[in-house]
């Protein structure tokens, strides 16, 4: 892979990405604010359009990070959206609702395991970077029964 792609997906990450996660948290708490109904639909349409766009920067972003040809995103992508729209509905309520000092995310499956650090991949790097900057902890369990992944993170309150 060569630098210039994996530099233009960090770019897109942190740029671009980042200030679209962003542009849809603020929608959604102007729809949470007393405003008409036609102005809460206006907002609801224009938060599944950045989620969309959300959506194709980070397949773009994988694209540009990986050498192999790309999964066969039909199946994947419908799966990884609605997990994607569980986890912001999780974190939207919690940061609204629940008054909470710290927010724990556990994710296992079943496996073959063997989820470690591996030179030219960054997916486990991107995780516990992203995590060591929200000063949180992450502990992960592989082994052949599968892989657990606890990750814990301080909010600010």
């Amino acid at each position: 892979m060569n630098n210039e792609r994996v530099t233009l997906a960090q770019e897109l990450h942190d740029g671009i990405a980042q200030e679209l996660v962003a542009l849809g948290f603020s929608i959604d708490a102007l729809i949470a604010d007393e405003i008409s109904a036609d102005t809460k639909s206006s907002l609801r349409q224009l938060r599944f359009t950045i989620t969309e766009l959300i959506e194709k920067v980070r397949q773009e972003i994988h694209a540009l990070r990986s050498d192999a040809a790309l999964v066969d995103a039909a199946s994947d992508t419908n799966v990884t959206y609605e997990l994607q729209r569980i986890f912001l509905e999780i974190l939207r309520n919690t940061q609204e609702h629940s008054q909470a000092s710290s927010l724990t995310l556990e994710v296992s499956d079943n496996g073959i395991g063997g989820a470690q650090e591996k030179i030219g991949s960054f997916g486990l790097t991107g995780i516990q970077e992203r995590t060591a900057k929200l000063n949180g902890e992450i502990h992960i369990d592989s082994n052949e029964e599968g892989t657990k992944i606890r990750i814990q993170i301080p909010l600010d309150r």
